[in-house]
């Protein structure tokens, strides 16, 4: 298989903040992903889920669990039976306590039940097949890794599952339409969030042909951009900090990198 630059809403959330979360965003993050990603010290920290990506794990797969015997949805002991399936119980306290939560409430309200689902997936399946796509004389692989895919009444929901006070990213919605628009030619498609925890369903969204397209093309730039930011890393790996520029401040306490970034060491004054 030909080697292609990527593009992916993960990728474009790297780049670029959301709407409203500018001042916390930090471009760093990204060459520590994406640059550096394969740093013994840097691949260990990928590899380690913290505790809201643990549970946002564990509770896709309790829900594909649900789904792969539906009479669980009725079953007495479903979310014990589950639990165990998930080995819960070796998962830190909190991580237990929200997951049996997250469980319990999704048996009271399976969204799914009857919903003809034509995909679904685990949450921990990696990469998803890239999706290659042409735009003017550049290519690239569109990566989109869905939860989960329903019809109804001949048009197809995309659905991402959310966890915890996760704010909804209309970007990611979009791309999400992109990526069908090619799976699934010519079949109208809408994509919204579902709250897992908190019960909350977002408002679907809808994108035309032009509005696809020029998602098409922001995200091509991206992925454009990103490719020669890489390419000038790997020229001069001495020049890391220009390429991928910090953003010291409060949010480096939360962020997983700080036990190897020289500037989350920076005192932060109010």
């Amino acid at each position: 298989m030909t080697w292609l630059p990527f593009a992916s809403y993960n990728l474009w959330s790297l780049f670029a903040p959301a709407i409203g979360q500018e001042q916390r965003h930090c471009d760093m993050k990204r060459g520590f992903t994406k640059a550096r990603g394969k740093e013994t010290a840097i691949a260990e920290i990928l590899k380690q889920d913290n505790i809201p990506q643990r549970i946002g794990h564990l509770a896709q797969r309790g829900v594909y669990e649900f789904h792969q015997d539906h009479s669980m949805l009725n079953c007495s002991n479903a979310v014990q039976t589950i639990a165990e399936t998930l080995q819960l119980s070796q998962e830190k306290e909190e991580v237990q306590e929200r997951v049996r939560l997250i469980l319990r409430k999704y048996q009271e309200n399976p969204i799914l039940r009857d919903k003809h689902i034509i995909h679904l997936t685990r949450g921990d399946e990696g990469f998803p097949q890239p999706i290659q796509i042409q735009q003017g004389n550049f290519s690239f692989n569109l990566y989109a890794a869905i939860d989960c895919i329903f019809t109804e009444d001949g048009i197809l929901h995309i659905l991402d599952f959310k966890t915890g006070k996760t704010d909804v990213d209309l970007r990611q919605g979009f791309v999400y339409l992109l990526a069908v628009s090619y799976l699934y030619p010519n079949r109208p498609a809408i994509a919204s969030f579902y709250n897992l925890e908190t019960g909350r369903w977002s408002k679907p969204i809808s994108a035309t042909v032009s509005q696809l397209k020029a998602v098409q093309t922001e995200i091509a730039q991206i992925s454009k951009k990103h490719q020669n930011d890489l390419q000038r890393y790997w020229r001069n790996i001495e020049a890391f900090n220009q390429i991928f520029p910090p953003n010291p401040g409060i949010q480096c306490q939360y962020c997983q990198f700080k036990s190897i970034c020289d500037f989350s060491k920076i005192e932060v004054t109010a």
